[in-house]
Order: structure tokens, then C-alpha cells, then sequence
């Protein structure tokens, strides 16, 4: 018989990690793929994403308008609240086998803790991870003792979340899932980025990905120190939209008022996977607080400047440069990174979070594993 799995998508930004597990999801012939797409997905201001989905050829069985048009982490909360009260009518009739979930965006509790009353097995994609500035951090472990699979990116991320009590049968190191585009897309060659993106890229960019810092009281405290640096150093810079969190639509007014003052940056709102990855591939620096800072630049042995508290914790590869959030730390790494010295050091180098083959592993453990007595978790001992 077909086994009903369900997979929820918030943003564009998990969306890009699940594009290959639901192609190969969509393709197996005994799954019967349930896609439930809601919040910033459905939002104009960013873009409105549910469109790419469709575009991609994804059949969507449910769409949830959750998204409160704020700024604060109360409209954060009331989000949360909406997407629970939606996903409750959508899963008590869907019923599936099992529902998918992945990394640690705040909407991901709403299908969670659903799915626990409803007594609906929950499999979880890249927990055992650490980022202590974001509340993600706090988000990506609930999600983990309420899940019943895992598959994680790393061998250490895989470790990490057996110590937390969950059987190592029940745990894969999968690999990051994203990072399949880099062996299964076709990327876009630097004339066909351009053409897409209409600017030139003779000389590579930096690529700006900056989000709030979501466990600090001024989520966008952080920033006063980037775009000053931002403002001294040379060259095209491409900046891309921030996730929908608290302090979000004040990132947005600051980088359109820093292109208005800067002819030679632009900045984008909704960049497609295979489109962002092609981006990475010709830039010469990333620069920001971005996972993808920490997972896939290591791909392209592209010199990262990881800003602040946001990403500290994470396993990272020699590609990532740390600055603290002030001025001169942002710049002397910079500077690092554009050394010719430092780009030569990564040459060869690979990256901790996969081999990009992890959506063939992820389908088929969802394909194979037996699904009675899976909602019982044991209790695993405790080392002393």
C-alpha cells in the first residue's frame, strides 16, 4: 500500500533543502506526497515563493495563510498560533503515515505539536545542529524530542542527537539535503546568471545574507555594524532578503536605503535554489549570519565572513571566517577573505555537511521504515 507522507514548507529558505527529497518523494511509487505550504510562502513581501512551487511541477494539497505582516516577536507568536490552528483542520482530515519536517524555523513547532496530538509520526531533516544566537537553536531540539526519525547533516550533529535520548536506529546521517542541487541541478553559467539577473559579474560579488539575530532583544542590533562596513569596502554587492522574523522589514528599509546611496549594489527578494547556488558559485565573498554561509559555500570553497552571535556553535569548514560584530572585526576578515593567500588555502577543501546524495537517503528510510510502534520512543540509558 502507499504511504501517505505529508511535508510542510514555511519559506523559500527550507523549501531549497526540500526541493530534492520531494522530487524523489513525488516520483516513488508507493508514496502519495501531501505538500502543505504556508507562511511567508504565500506573502507578497517576500515574494510570494508558493509560485516557484508550482512552477517546479509540486502539486499543493494545502495552503495556510498564517503570516502576520509585523515586525515584532509578537506577530512571531501570533503567527505560530495561526499555523496551528490551521494545520490542525488540514492534518486531522489528511491523516498521513508521516510528516516531514525540517532544520528549525519557529513556524515548524505549529506542525509539530500538531502532529504529537494527532498522534502522527514526525520525521525531522538536519537537528543536532547549534546555533546559540537564534532561538532556532531552542526550536531545532524540541523538534527533535517530538520527532520519531532523523536525519541529520553530520556525523557529530548525529551523536549529538542520540545523547539527547533518542535511539540510534531512529537516527541517519543523511547529509544536508541541499546540497544535492550541487550534483543534481543544473547550475546557471555565469552568462545565463547574469541574463537572469541582469546585472554583470565579470568581477564577483559579494553576496550579503543577513537575517535577525532572533535571541537578542533588538534582533537587529547586529546590523548597524555590517552596513557600515558594508559602506567602506569596494566592489558590486548583492544583497538578499532576510527570513520573515522580527526586525525583518527593518533590514529590508536599511538595504534599500544603502542601494539608493550605492550604485554598484542591488539586492534581490526571492532568489530560487538552483538561482542563489549559481550566485555562490560566482561570488568571490559571502558576507552575513546565513546557514548557508555555514552548509553550502563550503561547496564552492568560498570564502565566508560569518557576522555575530547568530551562527556561533555550528561545525564549519576553513571556508568560514568568524567577526564579531563591530566595525574593524568585519573588515579585517574581510580582508582575509579576499586574500589570494586564503583562497588558495581552500583549494581541495570539502564540505563537513555532505556528499550531496542525502534526499536518496532520506526517501529510503521513509519508504522502508516500519511504521508500527514507531510512535513508542524508549527511554536510552544514561552514561555516567
Amino acid at each position: 500500500m502507499k504511504r501517505t507522507i505529508a511535508v510542510v514548507t514555511s519559506s523559500r529558505a527550507d523549501y531549497s533543502h526540500l526541493y530534492w527529497p520531494l522530487k524523489d518523494l513525488a516520483a516513488h511509487p508507493n508514496v502519495d506526497l501531501k505538500l502543505i505550504v504556508l507562511a511567508a510562502h504565500l506573502s507578497p513581501a517576500f515574494g510570494n515563493t508558493v509560485n516557484e512551487i508550482e512552477q517546479d511541477g509540486f502539486a499543493i494539497a494545502s495552503r495556510i495563510e498564517c503570516l502576520l505582516n509585523s515586525d515584532t516577536d509578537t506577530g512571531m507568536a501570533k503567527t505560530l498560533g495561526l499555523a496551528v490552528l490551521g494545520l490542525t483542520d488540514v492534518l486531522a482530515q489528511m491523516r498521513p503515515d508521516l510528516l516531514l519536517l525540517i532544520a528549525d524555523r519557529y513556524e515548524m513547532l505549529a506542525p509539530a505539536s500538531v502532529a504529537l496530538t494527532l498522534r502522527i509520526p514526525v520525521a525531522h531533516i538536519e537537528g543536532g545542529e547549534i546555533s546559540e544566537g537564534a532561538i532556532d537553536d531552542a526550536v531545532r531540539n524540541a523538534l527533535t524530542k517530538m520527532a520519531h526519525i532523523h536525519f541529520t547533516s553530520t556525523d557529530t550533529a548525529r551523536a549529538r542527537v542520540i545523547s539527547m535520548g533518542e535511539e540510534p536506529w531512529r537516527v541517519t546521517r543523511a547529509g544536508a539535503p541541499s546540497l544535492d542541487h550541487i550534483t543534481r541541478s543544473q547550475l546557471l553559467t555565469r552568462s545565463q546568471l547574469e541574463q537572469a539577473l541582469k546585472i554583470d559579474l565579470k568581477q564577483a560579488p559579494t553576496v550579503v545574507a543577513y537575517h535577525p539575530v532572533t535571541l537578542l532583544q533588538n534582533t537587529t542590533e547586529e546590523a548597524d555594524a555590517l552596513f557600515a562596513a558594508l559602506a567602506q569596502i569596494k566592489g558590486q554587492i548583492v544583497f538578499c532578503y532576510p527570513n520573515a522574523d522580527a526586525g525583518s522589514h527593518s533590514l529590508m528599509q536599511r538595504t534599500h536605503e544603502f542601494i539608493r546611496q550605492h550604485t554598484d549594489a542591488h539586492v534581490f527578494v526571492n532568489l530560487g535554489a538552483v538561482t542563489y547556488w549559481s550566485l555562490l558559485k560566482q561570488a568571490g565573498l559571502l558576507l552575513g549570519n546565513s546557514s548557508s554561509g555555514i552548509m553550502e559555500a563550503a561547496s564552492f570553497a568560498l570564502p565566508v565572513v560569518n557576522v555575530g552571535l547568530r551562527q556561533y556553535g555550528r561545525e564549519r569548514a576553513p571556508n568560514v571566517l568568524d567577526a564579531d560584530p563591530n566595525i574593524d572585526s568585519i573588515l579585517d576578515k574581510i580582508a582575509t577573505a579576499r586574500s589570494a593567500d586564503f583562497r588558495e588555502s581552500l583549494r581541495g577543501m570539502t564540505n563537513p555537511y555532505g556528499d550531496g546524495h542525502a534526499a536518496e537517503r532520506i526517501v529510503h528510510v521513509l519508504t522502508t521504515v516500519s511504521l508500527e510502534g514507531l510512535l513508542r520512543k524508549r527511554a536510552t540509558s544514561v552514561q555516567s
